[in-house]
């Protein structure tokens, strides 16, 4: 068994169609196709269902694309160790990131680059929780930084960062003379919102389902930017997490008010696998993390 041969299985899984998988480890589509029938022959098991296309993976192949995964990334960490023993930390981080948290992953990346500058650091944002958490059981991600309540955690190792807390951002001329605002006072301006399905908007629904009240925006975006944007137009108010104000520095277009009653709060956390040996470079991201103060980030403007 070569380790050529795992990756090869690990891209077709990954694909899900042999000229995809072959292209992504720069082989030919014959080359990829051979190796993975000797790696069924040499197990004894077959590992891909096949027809004029690839029609997915038998069952022996979803259980062990698993152990697959688990032995490549085992070998990237070692190879890791070995270099951070010769030269300091190298080679690259993957880091899933929820998009509330896309404002302040900066706080955590900027002193790690800094920290080990032979190490490149590959951000994805948008991403939700669920996914995140999935793909680093996966080793597609070494790290995540992501809403942990709801989450199944087991096997994962988390790193409290900071509470997120949700405030309105509104356009000045909508909250003029309005020294505060209550959740039903936010309900009457014209709102654009997250999503349904987004975790962002499922703490906005509930400490709305407390009070009785249901959120119906006229405008919806899977984008915080976006919904800020808007706001910046003067005509739309939105709920997004403090930091991403904060980022934004003073500004006369919006005002921003602190929702109580109930405050809207949720944990942000980084997510890790909970291996032995551990990843050199997860363990550094986390002596990072646990060395970072979060409540750097300005306070947001306020009404």
């Amino acid at each position: 068994m070569l380790f050529r041969q795992l990756e090869y299985f690990v891209a077709l899984a990954r694909e899900r169609h042999f000229a995809r998988a072959a292209k992504a480890c720069y082989v030919s589509q014959p080359a990829l196709s051979e190796a993975i029938r000797k790696l069924e022959h040499e197990l004894g098991v077959p590992l891909v269902r096949r027809a004029r296309t690839f029609e997915g993976l038998t069952p022996e192949g979803e259980r062990l694309v698993l152990w697959a995964r688990r032995i490549i990334a085992d070998r990237e960490a070692l190879e890791h160790e070995v270099r951070a023993l010769q030269t300091g930390l190298t080679g690259e981080l993957r880091i899933g990131v929820v998009p509330a948290a896309s404002s302040t992953v900066a706080l955590l990346t900027d002193p790690f680059c800094t920290e080990h500058p032979l190490m490149r650091v590959r951000v994805e944002t948008s991403l939700r929780s669920l996914d995140i958490v999935e793909r680093i059981r996966r080793f597609e991600l070494d790290a995540g930084i992501v809403y942990v309540q709801g989450i199944d955690t087991a096997g994962l190792t988390l790193t409290p960062l900071y509470a997120e807390r949700h405030v309105l951002v509104a356009g000045s001329a909508l909250v003029a003379g309005r020294t505060a605002i209550s959740w039903a006072d936010a309900l009457e301006l014209p709102l654009c919102l997250l999503p349904p399905g987004m975790r962002g908007r499922q703490l906005i629904d509930d400490a709305l389902a407390t009070l009785g009240l249901t959120a119906a925006p006229q405008l919806e975006s899977d984008s915080v930017a976006t919904l800020l944007e808007h706001a910046r137009t003067g005509r739309w108010a939105c709920i997004v997490p403090q930091p991403w104000v904060a980022a934004l520095g003073p500004t006369a277009d919006i005002r921003a008010f602190e929702l109580v009653d109930p405050v809207v709060t949720a944990q942000i956390v980084l997510v890790t696998a909970a291996v032995e040996p551990g990843s050199v470079l997860t363990t550094a991201l986390i002596d990072t993390a646990r060395a970072t103060d979060f409540a750097v980030a300005p306070r947001p403007i306020t009404g």
